[in-house]
């Protein structure tokens, strides 16, 4: 659990920097955001997922859409990230997209 957290909140966070400086967003209150929020949600991840291991599959894509919006909606109420609703969504989804191809894809 612990590597996965780490490449999560790596991958992520690279995510996060590169739509920062794109967007023209303030860096670390959104990294720290980010940071919280994967905590949070991995943990809940982790625990769903030894709970109905039996059905792994569907367990893992409700997590994740919900996952997604738990995310976006802190990214969202935290006033110093300075994001619009729209601009969550799209930073969350774009960040847990690719680090689910990335953990889908990893021997971890």
């Amino acid at each position: 659990m612990i590597v996965t957290l780490f490449i999560t909140v790596l991958v992520e966070g690279i995510i996060v920097s590169g739509y920062s400086i794109w967007r023209r967003k303030p860096l670390m209150p959104i990294l720290f955001t980010s940071l919280i929020a994967n905590l949070i949600t991995q943990s809940l991840l982790w625990i769903g997922l030894n709970l109905f291991f039996q059905h792994y599959l569907s367990t893992l894509l409700i997590a994740e859409f919900l996952i997604w919006m738990v995310e976006s909606v802190l990214l969202y109420y935290v006033p110093a990230n300075r994001l619009r609703f729209t601009e969550a969504l799209f930073l969350s989804l774009t960040m847990n997209l690719v680090s689910f191809a990335l953990g889908w894809f990893l021997p971890v």
